[in-house]
């Protein structure tokens, strides 16, 4: 007898990303969707209206959230969107649903890539996953995860809400970064930096603030889309952007290499929305620069291999991987 699809999901601040799995082969990824998650009230909404959409009624889900996922409650932390677990598998007539973190799906991912779906920084395009391996990754939010074990013991995860630790700047400029947002927040996270906004406050406060101290104005000024940002300083015309998307590139490389030593991590996988779009330019950054400083354990991080994630959607091919564990 034939099985029903699976459904799996990765749900961010800004899309909400389906698809379909067939048991039977858990790593092929059918009816792909992005739903921007602005265009509905909440994601049993948005879950129904795909299921409508591909004519599928699943037994089984997984839901990737970027969010914490204990208990029943699930609040999305960059988006005002809040369920009950047990209510929505009802809502949606599933027999069972798992939700991890999305992080954590993106890390559960990590074994299923080839080389192809990875640009490698530093390190051996070729060779195993080594770990402990430390993922993270600026999108909608700064995602950060633990991938522990190998391949012949099997791996573990360890999902983490390590982008909301406090921002650490080094230096002038972000010095006066880190000051322009706590005036705005009242504190200065790393997801504050590193994100799409984050790319978006960088680029304003470099813009207000070459006396060092805001003002109400500088606070209320408009944001340039990221993307905008992004495309402007590829293009290699606009002083601003470039200033603004090395300094992002600076900050990643810092952020990355403290993740590396909390975490143990022989590799580092660097996956989200953004990256992605710039790696040559994250290539002749400051970015590796900034990674190995750190003083005496500068030689640790020598041997550290830093690939960035360019599979299209990690996060819905780690969460067939936990519909897997499940089992």
């Amino acid at each position: 007898m034939t099985q029903r699809p699976e459904l799996v999901a990765d749900i961010g601040g800004t899309n909400a990303r389906f698809a379909l799995v067939d048991p039977a082969a858990p790593t092929a990824l059918a009816q792909q969707r992005s739903l921007p998650c602005a265009e509905f009230a909440s994601l049993q909404h948005a879950a129904e209206t795909y299921l409508a959409h591909v004519g599928a009624q699943p037994a089984r889900a997984a839901i990737a959230v970027a969010c914490p996922v204990a208990g029943d409650a699930i609040r999305l932390t960059n988006r005002a969107w809040s369920f009950s677990r047990e209510e929505l598998r009802r809502s949606l007539h599933l027999d069972r649903l798992h939700v991890l973190n999305d992080f954590g799906a993106v890390a559960r991912a990590m074994p299923a890539l080839t080389p192809a779906d990875r640009e490698t920084l530093h390190g051996d395009p070729a060779a195993p996953l080594t770990g402990p391996v430390s993922v993270l990754g600026p999108g909608t939010g700064l995602g950060v995860a633990q991938l522990v074990g190998d391949t012949q013991r099997g791996w573990h995860v360890v999902e983490t809400e390590g982008g909301h630790v406090s921002f650490a700047p080094q230096g002038d400029e972000e010095q006066r970064i880190a000051r322009w947002l706590d005036a705005r927040f009242g504190r200065t996270s790393n997801e504050r930096v590193l994100s799409g906004t984050g790319l978006s406050h960088i680029d304003a406060a470099l813009a207000t603030m070459e006396d060092g101290s805001p003002t109400l104005d500088d606070l209320s000024t408009p944001l340039r889309d990221p993307a905008q940002i992004v495309a402007a300083a590829l293009d290699g015309h606009d002083l601003a952007a470039r200033r603004a998307l090395a300094r992002f590139c600076a900050v990643l490389g810092s952020v990355a290499g403290d993740i590396a030593l909390i975490q143990g991590a022989r590799t580092v996988m660097i996956a989200g929305g953004i990256v992605p779009r710039f790696v040559p330019f994250l290539r002749t950054s400051a970015f590796r620069e900034r990674f190995l400083a750190k003083g005496r354990m500068a030689a640790l991080l020598e041997g550290v291999a830093i690939h960035v994630v360019t599979h299209a959607q990690p996060g819905l091919l780690g969460a067939a991987a936990a519909l897997r564990t499940q089992d």
